[in-house]
């Protein structure tokens, strides 16, 4: 099934299940799905899909360090049951120890030596992770990778 129709279905079944979180999460999903289709006017792929349910995650994980940081208890719990259903639309994420040896793979591939050579590990690395790690996780495990 592909990831427009799933949500499509998710969407039914929340209304039916009078979910609103559930359904207000995929709500956004879909809005932010259609935005970049009639921007750019095109059909998006599913890999496509993946990339803007990705930036949604990423928002959402943004915005519940901001609420844990105003000690705003009722949106902490609206965001990370947001976060799980975005979650479960995308690949399972890497692990740390995962990550790692990629980076350690992608390091010898490129023959990097030090930090200077961040940008081309980077450009070899992120095709691999796309959409299975978070940026700024992989950045982070590079950089101690080098150090």
């Amino acid at each position: 099934m592909a990831l427009k129709d799933q949500l499509q279905a998710d969407l039914k079944t929340a209304m039916k299940e009078k979910n609103k979180v559930k359904k207000s999460t995929i709500t956004m999903i879909r809005a932010a799905i259609l935005q970049v289709e009639k921007d750019q006017k095109v059909e998006l792929e599913d890999d496509q899909i993946l990339e803007i349910i990705a930036k949604q995650l990423k928002q959402r994980r943004d915005g519940l360090a901001e609420f844990e940081k105003a000690q705003r208890d009722d949106l902490i719990q609206q965001a990370r049951e947001e976060i799980t259903i975005i979650e479960s639309y995308l690949p399972t994420q890497l692990t740390v120890d995962e990550i790692k040896v990629i980076v350690a793979e992608t390091i010898k591939e490129t023959g990097a030596v030090d930090a200077k050579d961040m940008g081309k590990i980077m450009s070899a690395l992120m095709p691999k992770v796309k959409g299975r790690a978070d940026g700024k996780l992989v950045n982070q495990v590079v950089r101690e990778s080098l150090a």
